[in-house]
């Protein structure tokens, strides 16, 4: 029986929920899941400039780890990119280290360590107009 699979620490979660190409329809278009975890690693490699070791660190998990997460970011990446499909961030085996709130409003992420939470941005207060992204 395989080892269970140890989640992937998320710093913050991404601000957009995926992207689509410019010029074709969403509804028109195929998907392309990216899981939080391989936009973690593209995030901490290409755009926070770390090396592999220390994204790997960040994340808590081994360096060979890191580098199938981000190679298979990559992919399909390039896949949406050449074929012009979209892309959906979501799902994989991962945990955020604080509670995270998008606001139904503004879409602003808030950040939390303690569950209730309100957006100063719309003045949003209630808890029915707040997503937790944690689950």
């Amino acid at each position: 029986m395989p080892r269970p699979k140890k989640k992937r620490k998320i710093k913050s979660p991404p601000k957009m929920l995926g992207f689509k190409p410019f010029g074709i329809k969403f509804c028109n278009s195929s998907h392309i899941s990216l899981q939080y975890e391989e936009y973690e690693s593209v995030k901490l490699v290409i755009y926070d400039k770390l090396s592999q070791d220390t994204a790997a660190e960040m994340m808590e998990v081994s360096r060979p780890t890191l580098t199938r997460i981000y190679n298979s970011a990559l992919k399909k990446i390039a896949e949406a990119f050449v074929e012009g499909k979209s892309i959906l961030i979501k799902g994989g085996d991962f945990e955020f280290g604080k509670e995270w709130y998008k606001c139904k409003k503004c879409f602003k992420l808030i950040e939390t360590t303690i569950g209730t939470t309100s957006c100063v941005d719309c003045l949003t207060s209630s808890k029915n107009e707040l997503i937790s992204l944690n689950d």
